[in-house]
Protein backbone atom coordinates (compact mmCIF):
# COMPACT_ATOMS: atom_id res chain seq x y z
CA UNK A 1 0.00 0.00 0.00
CA UNK A 2 2.59 2.23 0.66
CA UNK A 3 4.23 2.50 -2.75
CA UNK A 4 0.81 3.31 -4.12
CA UNK A 5 -0.40 5.76 -1.99
CA UNK A 6 2.65 7.70 -0.96
CA UNK A 7 2.58 10.45 -3.84
CA UNK A 8 -1.37 10.78 -4.29
CA UNK A 9 -1.56 10.71 -0.12
CA UNK A 10 1.20 13.29 0.00
CA UNK A 11 -0.76 15.65 -2.28
CA UNK A 12 -4.06 15.09 -0.22
CA UNK A 13 -4.64 12.38 2.35
CA UNK A 14 -7.58 10.70 0.54
CA UNK A 15 -7.66 7.55 2.18
CA UNK A 16 -5.82 8.28 5.73
CA UNK A 17 -9.28 10.29 5.86
CA UNK A 18 -11.58 7.47 4.69
CA UNK A 19 -9.64 5.52 7.41
CA UNK A 20 -10.49 8.02 10.13
CA UNK A 21 -14.06 7.81 9.51
CA UNK A 22 -14.70 4.33 9.20
CA UNK A 23 -16.09 3.77 12.53
CA UNK A 24 -18.79 6.27 11.21
CA UNK A 25 -19.39 4.09 8.41
CA UNK A 26 -19.65 1.20 10.73
CA UNK A 27 -22.06 2.84 13.36
CA UNK A 28 -24.75 4.17 10.41
CA UNK A 29 -24.99 0.79 9.45
CA UNK A 30 -25.21 -0.21 13.08
CA UNK A 31 -27.96 1.97 13.95
CA UNK A 32 -29.60 0.97 10.60
CA UNK A 33 -29.84 -2.32 12.17
CA UNK A 34 -30.88 -1.75 15.22
CA UNK A 35 -33.32 0.60 14.61
CA UNK A 36 -35.03 -2.05 12.44
CA UNK A 37 -34.47 0.02 9.01
CA UNK A 38 -34.22 -2.52 6.50
CA UNK A 39 -36.55 -4.55 8.18
CA UNK A 40 -39.07 -1.52 7.46
CA UNK A 41 -38.06 -1.13 4.17
CA UNK A 42 -38.30 -4.93 2.73
CA UNK A 43 -41.72 -4.95 4.46
CA UNK A 44 -42.65 -1.49 2.32
CA UNK A 45 -41.83 -3.02 -1.14
CA UNK A 46 -42.74 -0.05 -3.13
CA UNK A 47 -39.97 3.04 -2.41
CA UNK A 48 -41.35 5.11 0.95
CA UNK A 49 -40.06 8.59 2.42
CA UNK A 50 -38.07 9.54 5.56
CA UNK A 51 -41.37 10.87 6.96
CA UNK A 52 -42.80 7.41 6.67
CA UNK A 53 -39.89 5.35 7.72
CA UNK A 54 -39.41 8.22 11.25
CA UNK A 55 -42.98 7.23 11.67
CA UNK A 56 -43.09 3.91 11.60
CA UNK A 57 -40.00 3.33 13.89
CA UNK A 58 -40.47 6.32 16.26
CA UNK A 59 -37.92 8.35 15.57
CA UNK A 60 -37.18 12.00 14.33
CA UNK A 61 -37.80 12.92 10.93
CA UNK A 62 -34.72 15.28 10.43
CA UNK A 63 -32.46 12.03 11.85
CA UNK A 64 -34.07 9.63 9.67
CA UNK A 65 -33.63 11.53 6.93
CA UNK A 66 -29.85 12.04 7.61
CA UNK A 67 -29.66 8.40 8.27
CA UNK A 68 -31.09 7.44 5.25
CA UNK A 69 -29.15 9.59 2.78
CA UNK A 70 -25.84 8.30 4.59
CA UNK A 71 -26.70 4.62 3.13
CA UNK A 72 -27.69 6.24 0.17
CA UNK A 73 -23.90 7.26 -0.27
CA UNK A 74 -22.24 4.21 0.87
CA UNK A 75 -24.73 2.44 -1.46
CA UNK A 76 -26.88 0.55 0.84
CA UNK A 77 -29.66 2.20 -0.13
CA UNK A 78 -31.49 3.70 -3.08
CA UNK A 79 -32.92 7.30 -3.79
CA UNK A 80 -35.46 8.75 -6.25
CA UNK A 81 -36.96 11.79 -6.34
CA UNK A 82 -40.52 12.03 -6.64
CA UNK A 83 -40.36 15.12 -8.12
CA UNK A 84 -42.13 16.00 -11.42
CA UNK A 85 -41.39 18.52 -14.17
CA UNK A 86 -43.47 21.52 -13.98
CA UNK A 87 -44.21 21.63 -10.35
CA UNK A 88 -43.22 24.13 -8.10
CA UNK A 89 -43.57 22.23 -4.84
CA UNK A 90 -40.72 19.94 -4.36
CA UNK A 91 -41.79 15.88 -3.70
CA UNK A 92 -39.92 14.24 -1.14
CA UNK A 93 -37.19 11.89 -1.94
CA UNK A 94 -38.32 8.07 -1.73
CA UNK A 95 -35.93 5.09 -0.45
CA UNK A 96 -35.62 1.83 -1.00
CA UNK A 97 -33.51 -1.21 -0.15
CA UNK A 98 -30.62 -2.82 -2.77
CA UNK A 99 -30.85 -6.34 -2.82
CA UNK A 100 -27.71 -6.72 -0.84
CA UNK A 101 -29.48 -4.93 2.24
CA UNK A 102 -32.26 -7.58 1.48
CA UNK A 103 -29.91 -10.44 1.32
CA UNK A 104 -27.57 -9.58 4.08
CA UNK A 105 -29.07 -6.75 6.49
CA UNK A 106 -32.58 -7.79 6.42
CA UNK A 107 -33.84 -9.76 10.00
CA UNK A 108 -35.93 -11.82 7.92
CA UNK A 109 -33.18 -13.30 5.03
CA UNK A 110 -31.81 -16.36 5.50
CA UNK A 111 -28.38 -15.20 4.94
CA UNK A 112 -29.15 -12.62 7.44
CA UNK A 113 -26.09 -10.62 9.29
CA UNK A 114 -28.36 -9.21 11.31
CA UNK A 115 -26.74 -11.00 14.41
CA UNK A 116 -23.39 -10.63 13.44
CA UNK A 117 -23.69 -6.60 13.09
CA UNK A 118 -25.67 -6.50 16.76
CA UNK A 119 -22.95 -7.91 18.38
CA UNK A 120 -20.70 -6.15 16.33
CA UNK A 121 -22.60 -2.84 17.49
CA UNK A 122 -22.93 -3.96 21.31
CA UNK A 123 -20.04 -5.95 22.51
CA UNK A 124 -17.22 -5.27 20.00
CA UNK A 125 -17.23 -1.98 19.23
CA UNK A 126 -17.50 -0.25 23.38
CA UNK A 127 -14.60 -3.44 23.70
CA UNK A 128 -12.25 -1.56 20.86
CA UNK A 129 -13.03 1.69 22.26
CA UNK A 130 -10.00 1.12 24.75
CA UNK A 131 -7.86 -0.31 21.83
CA UNK A 132 -4.77 1.85 23.26
CA UNK A 133 -5.28 0.32 26.54
CA UNK A 134 -5.40 -3.71 25.24
CA UNK A 135 -1.97 -2.52 23.25
CA UNK A 136 -0.10 -1.10 26.44
CA UNK A 137 -1.23 -3.53 28.93
CA UNK A 138 -1.42 -6.78 26.66
CA UNK A 139 -4.87 -8.31 28.23
CA UNK A 140 -8.68 -8.16 27.24
CA UNK A 141 -10.91 -4.87 27.98
CA UNK A 142 -13.99 -6.49 29.02
CA UNK A 143 -13.53 -5.23 33.07
CA UNK A 144 -12.91 -1.92 31.97
CA UNK A 145 -15.25 -1.92 29.16
CA UNK A 146 -17.86 -3.94 31.11
CA UNK A 147 -17.15 -3.83 34.44
CA UNK A 148 -16.98 -8.12 33.86
CA UNK A 149 -13.56 -9.91 35.35
CA UNK A 150 -11.19 -11.50 32.31
CA UNK A 151 -9.37 -13.40 34.07
CA UNK A 152 -11.72 -16.14 32.27
CA UNK A 153 -12.21 -15.58 28.52
CA UNK A 154 -15.94 -17.00 28.67
CA UNK A 155 -17.11 -16.51 31.53
CA UNK A 156 -16.49 -12.95 30.24
CA UNK A 157 -18.13 -13.30 26.84
CA UNK A 158 -21.30 -15.67 28.54
CA UNK A 159 -21.71 -13.24 31.34
CA UNK A 160 -25.71 -12.92 30.71
CA UNK A 161 -27.95 -15.53 28.87
CA UNK A 162 -28.53 -12.38 26.98
CA UNK A 163 -24.53 -11.97 26.18
CA UNK A 164 -24.33 -15.36 25.43
CA UNK A 165 -27.50 -15.68 22.72
CA UNK A 166 -25.55 -12.42 21.04
CA UNK A 167 -22.84 -14.06 20.65
CA UNK A 168 -24.12 -17.20 19.33
CA UNK A 169 -26.22 -15.32 17.25
CA UNK A 170 -22.35 -13.81 15.78
CA UNK A 171 -21.24 -17.26 15.50
CA UNK A 172 -24.27 -18.64 13.44
CA UNK A 173 -24.03 -15.71 10.92
CA UNK A 174 -20.76 -16.13 10.49
CA UNK A 175 -21.09 -19.85 9.46
CA UNK A 176 -24.41 -18.81 7.49
CA UNK A 177 -21.57 -17.03 5.47
CA UNK A 178 -18.79 -18.76 5.44
CA UNK A 179 -20.07 -22.25 6.34
CA UNK A 180 -19.65 -23.71 2.81
CA UNK A 181 -16.99 -23.04 2.03
CA UNK A 182 -15.00 -24.24 4.96
CA UNK A 183 -16.58 -27.44 4.89
CA UNK A 184 -15.79 -28.22 1.36
CA UNK A 185 -12.76 -26.76 1.44
CA UNK A 186 -11.37 -30.20 1.77
CA UNK A 187 -12.57 -33.92 1.10
CA UNK A 188 -14.02 -34.72 4.39
CA UNK A 189 -16.50 -37.56 3.50
CA UNK A 190 -14.01 -40.19 4.53
CA UNK A 191 -14.63 -38.85 8.52
CA UNK A 192 -17.69 -41.16 9.53
CA UNK A 193 -18.47 -39.33 12.33
CA UNK A 194 -17.51 -35.51 12.99
CA UNK A 195 -17.07 -33.86 16.06
CA UNK A 196 -17.37 -30.26 16.17
CA UNK A 197 -15.79 -29.29 19.45
CA UNK A 198 -16.69 -25.60 20.72
CA UNK A 199 -19.57 -25.73 18.09
CA UNK A 200 -21.66 -23.12 19.94
CA UNK A 201 -25.24 -22.48 17.84
CA UNK A 202 -24.24 -25.89 16.12
CA UNK A 203 -25.01 -24.00 12.25
CA UNK A 204 -21.13 -25.64 11.05
CA UNK A 205 -22.50 -28.52 12.06
CA UNK A 206 -25.50 -28.66 10.20
CA UNK A 207 -23.23 -26.96 7.07
CA UNK A 208 -20.70 -30.43 7.95
CA UNK A 209 -24.40 -32.46 7.98
CA UNK A 210 -25.71 -31.08 4.94
CA UNK A 211 -22.65 -31.50 2.85
CA UNK A 212 -21.53 -35.03 4.48
CA UNK A 213 -25.11 -36.80 5.05
CA UNK A 214 -23.06 -40.14 5.46
CA UNK A 215 -21.12 -38.90 8.48
CA UNK A 216 -22.89 -38.44 12.03
CA UNK A 217 -21.54 -35.00 13.19
CA UNK A 218 -21.80 -34.00 16.88
CA UNK A 219 -21.27 -30.69 18.32
CA UNK A 220 -19.42 -30.82 22.06
CA UNK A 221 -19.76 -27.54 24.27
CA UNK A 222 -20.24 -26.36 27.58
CA UNK A 223 -23.53 -27.13 29.45
CA UNK A 224 -25.01 -23.71 29.18
CA UNK A 225 -23.90 -23.67 25.89
CA UNK A 226 -26.09 -26.40 24.42
CA UNK A 227 -28.87 -25.86 26.35
CA UNK A 228 -29.15 -22.09 25.03
CA UNK A 229 -28.24 -23.84 21.52
CA UNK A 230 -31.17 -25.68 21.48
CA UNK A 231 -33.50 -23.41 23.32
CA UNK A 232 -32.54 -20.23 21.18
CA UNK A 233 -31.24 -22.51 17.78
CA UNK A 234 -33.79 -25.10 17.27
CA UNK A 235 -33.29 -27.79 14.64
CA UNK A 236 -36.41 -29.74 13.55
CA UNK A 237 -34.62 -32.15 11.38
CA UNK A 238 -32.07 -33.84 13.84
CA UNK A 239 -29.24 -34.00 11.84
CA UNK A 240 -26.69 -32.89 14.46
CA UNK A 241 -26.38 -34.54 17.67
CA UNK A 242 -25.32 -32.08 20.85
CA UNK A 243 -23.59 -33.22 23.96
CA UNK A 244 -22.52 -31.40 26.76
CA UNK A 245 -18.63 -30.98 28.14
CA UNK A 246 -15.52 -29.30 28.54
CA UNK A 247 -13.08 -30.22 25.95
CA UNK A 248 -10.06 -29.00 28.01
CA UNK A 249 -11.43 -30.83 31.35
CA UNK A 250 -13.26 -33.28 30.09
CA UNK A 251 -13.12 -36.60 28.26
CA UNK A 252 -13.25 -36.11 24.03
CA UNK A 253 -16.12 -37.70 22.36
CA UNK A 254 -14.70 -40.09 19.95
CA UNK A 255 -14.42 -38.86 16.59
CA UNK A 256 -12.79 -39.60 12.94
CA UNK A 257 -12.44 -36.08 12.45
CA UNK A 258 -12.33 -32.79 15.15
CA UNK A 259 -13.01 -29.54 14.21
CA UNK A 260 -12.04 -26.46 15.91
CA UNK A 261 -13.47 -23.27 14.22
CA UNK A 262 -12.67 -20.54 15.43
CA UNK A 263 -10.96 -21.73 18.33
CA UNK A 264 -7.40 -22.16 18.32
CA UNK A 265 -7.22 -17.81 17.99
CA UNK A 266 -8.69 -17.40 21.35
CA UNK A 267 -5.78 -19.08 22.87
CA UNK A 268 -2.20 -18.12 23.67
CA UNK A 269 0.08 -20.82 22.34
CA UNK A 270 0.60 -22.90 25.51
CA UNK A 271 -3.40 -23.30 25.84
CA UNK A 272 -3.54 -24.23 22.32
CA UNK A 273 -0.78 -26.71 22.97
CA UNK A 274 -2.73 -28.43 25.43
CA UNK A 275 -5.60 -28.53 23.50
CA UNK A 276 -4.26 -30.29 20.14
CA UNK A 277 -2.35 -32.83 22.56
CA UNK A 278 -5.82 -33.43 23.84
CA UNK A 279 -7.19 -34.26 20.41
CA UNK A 280 -4.46 -36.04 19.35
CA UNK A 281 -4.63 -38.20 22.11
CA UNK A 282 -8.41 -38.94 21.74
CA UNK A 283 -7.68 -39.23 17.75
CA UNK A 284 -7.26 -42.62 16.09
CA UNK A 285 -4.41 -43.16 13.76
CA UNK A 286 -5.40 -41.86 10.54
CA UNK A 287 -7.78 -39.74 12.56
CA UNK A 288 -7.92 -35.77 11.41
CA UNK A 289 -8.43 -32.18 12.56
CA UNK A 290 -9.62 -29.73 10.86
CA UNK A 291 -8.98 -25.83 11.69
CA UNK A 292 -11.11 -23.35 10.43
CA UNK A 293 -9.36 -19.80 10.91
CA UNK A 294 -8.60 -16.45 9.45
CA UNK A 295 -5.46 -17.04 8.08
CA UNK A 296 -2.31 -14.28 8.29
CA UNK A 297 0.15 -13.79 4.94
CA UNK A 298 3.38 -14.90 5.60
CA UNK A 299 4.86 -11.50 4.91
CA UNK A 300 3.14 -9.96 7.26
CA UNK A 301 1.06 -7.61 4.48
CA UNK A 302 -2.56 -8.76 5.12
CA UNK A 303 -5.34 -9.67 4.72
CA UNK A 304 -6.01 -6.70 6.35
CA UNK A 305 -9.08 -8.86 8.38
CA UNK A 306 -7.31 -11.16 9.72
CA UNK A 307 -5.38 -8.70 10.85
CA UNK A 308 -7.87 -6.53 12.82
CA UNK A 309 -8.91 -10.08 13.79
CA UNK A 310 -6.12 -10.84 15.41
CA UNK A 311 -6.08 -7.07 17.57
CA UNK A 312 -9.73 -7.90 18.53
CA UNK A 313 -8.17 -11.36 20.22
CA UNK A 314 -6.00 -8.93 21.64
CA UNK A 315 -8.96 -7.19 23.34
CA UNK A 316 -11.72 -9.55 23.71
CA UNK A 317 -9.86 -12.73 24.60
CA UNK A 318 -6.29 -14.20 24.97
CA UNK A 319 -5.25 -15.07 21.85
CA UNK A 320 -4.29 -13.95 18.50
CA UNK A 321 -4.69 -14.76 14.66
CA UNK A 322 -1.47 -16.96 12.95
CA UNK A 323 0.06 -17.90 9.78
CA UNK A 324 0.06 -21.02 8.01
CA UNK A 325 3.65 -21.93 9.13
CA UNK A 326 2.56 -20.84 12.73
CA UNK A 327 -0.29 -23.13 12.37
CA UNK A 328 1.46 -26.20 11.01
CA UNK A 329 4.27 -25.49 13.96
CA UNK A 330 1.07 -25.75 16.29
CA UNK A 331 0.37 -29.12 14.79
CA UNK A 332 3.60 -30.86 14.16
CA UNK A 333 4.86 -30.09 17.97
CA UNK A 334 1.46 -32.47 19.27
CA UNK A 335 2.21 -35.06 17.03
CA UNK A 336 0.12 -34.39 13.52
CA UNK A 337 1.98 -34.60 10.51
CA UNK A 338 -0.06 -34.45 6.41
CA UNK A 339 -0.66 -30.70 7.29
CA UNK A 340 -2.87 -29.48 4.30
CA UNK A 341 -4.08 -25.80 4.20
CA UNK A 342 -6.40 -23.94 2.06
CA UNK A 343 -7.19 -20.31 1.43
CA UNK A 344 -10.97 -19.82 0.86
CA UNK A 345 -10.93 -16.42 -0.60
CA UNK A 346 -13.25 -15.58 1.93
CA UNK A 347 -13.41 -14.89 5.86
CA UNK A 348 -12.19 -17.66 7.01
CA UNK A 349 -9.67 -20.39 5.88
CA UNK A 350 -9.07 -24.42 6.54
CA UNK A 351 -5.95 -26.59 7.72
CA UNK A 352 -6.46 -30.36 7.65
CA UNK A 353 -4.06 -32.45 9.52
CA UNK A 354 -3.96 -36.35 10.38
CA UNK A 355 -2.90 -37.88 13.24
Amino acid sequence: MAEHLSQSELDYPFRLLEYFNGFRVSKVIFAACELGVFDLLLKARDPVSARFVARELGASVDGTERLLDALVGIEILEVERADRPGEEEERPALYSSTDVANLYLARASAKSLHDMIVYQSQTVYPLWSNIADAIREGRSQYEKTFGVPSEDVFQAIYRSEQEMVKFMGLMNSSWVLDGHDVVTAFDLSCFPRIVDLGGCSGALAHELAKVYPSSSVVVFDLPEVVEAAQKHFPREDGAVVFQSGDFFREDLPAADLYVLARIIHDWPEEKCLTLLRRIHDASKPGGGVLLVEAMLFENRRGPVAAQMFSLNMLVQAEGRERSPSEYTHLLARTGFHDVQVCRTGKSYDAILATR
